[in-house]
């Protein structure tokens, strides 16, 4: 799902491989920021590095990514270490009922985890962690 021209240089990208949870994350965030930032959604891992990809190819900057954990083929603790990687001062959220601690560690310590939110989720503490690490990262001027 494409929005680019609604948020002009900045994304916020929303993986989970159950569409309904896509779709209300998604609402609830464009609902709060409104066209300040564009909204992509991605299936899985696979396809979020590609979102990824698509949109650093035109010049837009994903300031964050809000990932489920139990994934097929890539669960989202390797998704988010391999984000933060290339784009490490993207802000990583984990969203999920099912990560095990291992994989909640992991996401902390290799891929600088922002916040970790257990499913179901509260709005307010979603938009809260979301505007918490946006604030984060304009202070840092990586905005």
């Amino acid at each position: 799902m494409s929005e680019h021209e609604q948020g002009g240089g900045l994304a916020i990208l929303c993986v989970d491989d159950e569409p309904v949870i896509l779709t209300s994350l998604t609402e609830q965030i464009r609902a709060h920021f409104g066209k300040r930032f564009s909204y992509e959604t991605a299936l899985d891992g696979r396809e979020a590095l590609e979102v990824l990809d698509d949109l650093n190819a035109e010049g837009v900057k994903t300031i964050v990514i809000v990932s489920d954990w139990l994934m097929p083929g890539m669960r989202g603790d390797e998704l988010l270490v391999k984000i933060h990687q290339r784009f490490p001062d993207t802000v990583k959220v984990l969203l999920t009922g099912q990560a095990d601690r291992h994989a909640v560690e992991r996401a902390q310590t290799e891929a600088n985890l922002y916040s970790y939110l257990q499913k179901p989720w509260s709005r307010e503490e979603l938009l809260h962690v979301l505007e918490s690490g946006i604030n984060h990262i304009q202070r840092q001027g990586q905005v």
